[in-house]
């Protein structure tokens, strides 16, 4: 099995068959550019009204090759927010976008990121400090360009996700 763990402020770390508490992440960071990005982004259960229009339109921002397209190298789904978390702090993923899931789903590892020197904004454009349970991330892995890296991500959401906001 796999096992990442934190280390109360001393790191995160992988133990699997093939890694004996290996601190993360797993390789030494490139300086993060949108063009040879893998991005991490779940559809989520609601698949209708205003957020999953927004998702999609995003989606096919950061994949299109026209104009304003960031023509990312490709997007991912792992199927759990722990796992695309996970998979941003070990460096196999460089972004994980996502809004709709709870704080349960993202608490440990959005602990183990931060450890492994990522960070995690809100989805929506301009707040750096989200909430565990504002139901809106931006999850980037430890690197050079980090900060601009989330401000050109930003650049191509198409509208402000509504899920997490009291009206």
């Amino acid at each position: 099995g796999i096992n990442a763990e934190y280390m109360g402020g001393k790191g995160s770390f992988l133990s699997d068959p093939f890694h004996d508490h290996v601190r993360l992440p797993l390789k030494e960071p490139e300086p993060l550019t949108l063009d040879k990005a893998l991005v991490a982004v779940e559809w989520g259960s609601d698949r209708a009204g205003h957020d999953y229009d927004v998702k999609v339109k995003t989606f096919r921002n950061l994949c299109a090759a026209e104009e304003g397209g960031a023509m990312v190298h490709g997007i991912r789904s792992f199927g759990s927010a722990a796992l695309n978390l996970c998979g941003v702090a070990a460096g196999h993923l460089d972004a994980y976008w996502e809004a709709g899931c709870w704080a349960w789903d993202v608490c440990a590892g959005w602990v183990i990121l931060e450890e492994a020197g990522g960070q995690i904004v809100d989805a929506n454009k301009g707040n750096w400090q989200p909430e565990v349970d504002g139901r809106r991330y931006l999850a980037v892995r430890k690197g050079e360009r980090q900060n601009a890296f989330i401000e050109e991500l930003w650049g191509h959401v198409a509208g402000d996700l509504n899920v997490g906001i009291e009206c």
